[in-house]
């Protein structure tokens, strides 16, 4: 089905069928609860207060936390681009392709086969926004507009992708398909951004509603108001991550004073895990217990915060440790919705809403670990087998990819920071996470890859 014809159906037939049954639905007192999901751009597993940071104050996600259920092993990919399509599509990036960061003006992205959460929600008769950092594809043909979401205010790509000298253009700020401002003030995005979110749960307070929040910070270069300039104890990132948190409490703010609070799911989580200390940032994000950062697959490097708020349908204060992860995003919101997930395709995420509910165990006890185009390490329970080893200089440098000979074997348990290979101690374990991991890759079958990076400007 071609993309006019799919957005087609979706905003014509679906959406005006499925808001019928919404409408229906709110007569007989049992309205679909609306979403918020915030996303922060590059924050660490440590950065936040309840999460174990003791110089970023975050009271307002902290009180999130409090009221809902807070994911202490949720995973997300190494990179933003991949981890994005994870969440937008509940599946493992090499199923869309997305592998690896897309770069502006490139003739790639979400393709039009894939169907995201906002199309989902979509059909089931709700207003969809994306505010904020899209980073699926700068063409028009891959922007959020053409991938279910009514509204678009944000960038089509990073914040530092402005560099002359690989003919990157300007910092555009789009509002759905027209450009309003460049080169961007960044300062004030946080701010815009939270002002343009209020303003679309107040028009769309009387009808359910997706609200995708994917900020662009604490990514850098590290842009931050007036107002908070110089605030945190932990320095300009400080700042950029306290902003974050002044806008989760400004949306909350609004939820409760239009009533609409006890009826909104809020998550909120990280697109991977913290950058790194460079000469350009001084004091980055914190990895917490965890070996890596940004773009390796060590633990650092995937596993983020993650925090799911339900008033009257989650428990209050619980802390879950089962392996969940992005794409399980996207099924949890369509069960909570009343829906069911699009036939036809492999969706990789699990519903998490019976096992925070506490009705059911965790749906998930692995997790594959993938780096663009390959499997770098599997988690089966508490153990990691890693089979390509990826590291950080100590000037924040990738280096190059290495393959592990023997694969190395962790116990997350009793080593979270990876620091003790037990491969030759567990033999057995390491056949089985072996076995499972070629199981899983016979059964990828990867949608279209993107092509280097070289290759990228040809027509």
């Amino acid at each position: 089905m071609s993309m006019t014809r799919r957005n087609f159906f979706s905003s014509a037939l679906g959406a005006g069928l499925a808001a019928q049954n919404s409408w229906a639905s709110e007569s007989s007192g049992r309205r679909p609860p609306n979403f918020v999901l915030f996303l922060a751009d590059d924050l660490g597993y440590g950065d936040l207060s309840c999460y174990g940071s003791k110089e970023i104050r975050t009271p307002n996600i902290d009180h999130m936390a409090k009221q809902g259920v807070k994911l202490e092993d949720f995973y997300a990919f190494p990179t933003c681009s991949p981890s994005r399509a994870a969440l937008m599509t509940g599946q493992y990036p090499m199923r869309s392709g997305i592998v690896r960061v897309l770069i502006p003006r490139e003739h790639f992205g979400m393709p039009a086969s894939e169907i995201t959460i906002g199309q989902e929600l979509q059909s089931l008769g709700y207003r969809t926004a994306c505010i904020g950092k899209w980073h699926l594809g700068d063409r028009r043909r891959f922007d959020p507009n053409h991938h279910g979401f009514d509204y678009f205010y944000g960038l089509h790509y990073s914040n530092d992708m402005t560099l002359p000298m690989v003919d990157f253009p300007p910092l555009y700020l789009y509002r759905n398909e027209k450009i309003i401002e460049s080169p961007v003030h960044q300062a004030t995005l946080t701010q815009r951004y939270t002002k343009q979110s209020i303003e679309f749960i107040e028009r769309n307070k009387d009808r359910p509603f997706f609200l995708y929040l994917p900020y662009d910070a604490p990514h850098i270069p590290l842009a931050v108001s007036k107002a908070f300039r110089g605030r945190s104890p932990y320095g300009r990132y400080g700042d950029a991550v306290e902003e974050i948190d002044w806008s989760v409490g400004q949306i909350f703010h609004t939820l409760k004073s239009l009533g609409l609070d006890n009826n909104t799911v809020t998550a909120f989580t990280s697109d991977n895990g913290a950058a790194v200390h460079t000469r350009f940032l001084k004091r980055a994000g914190s990895e917490g217990p965890f070996r890596g950062s940004k773009g390796t697959t060590w633990e650092g490097g995937v596993r983020v915060p993650c925090i799911f708020r339900w008033p009257g349908h989650l428990p209050e204060g619980e802390t879950l440790t089962g392996i969940t992860s992005l794409m399980d995003i996207f099924p949890t919101f369509v069960q909570m919705a009343g829906g069911k997930l699009p036939g036809g395709r492999i969706i990789d995420g699990k519903s998490l809403l019976d096992y925070m509910k506490g009705e059911s165990g965790c749906p998930r006890n692995r997790f594959f670990y993938y780096f663009g185009r390959r499997l770098f390490a599997v988690r089966v329970g508490d153990w990691k087998l890693s089979f390509i080893e990826r590291n950080r200089t100590p000037r924040g440098r990738l280096t190059k990819p290495v393959y592990c000979h023997p694969p190395q074997l962790y116990n997350l348990a009793k080593d979270p920071g990876e620091q003790h290979d037990v491969a030759s101690d567990h033999p057995k374990m390491v056949d089985r996470l072996s076995n499972v991991a070629l199981d899983f890759q016979s059964t990828m079958d990867p949608g279209k890859l993107p092509p280097a990076y070289w290759e990228a400007f040809v027509p």
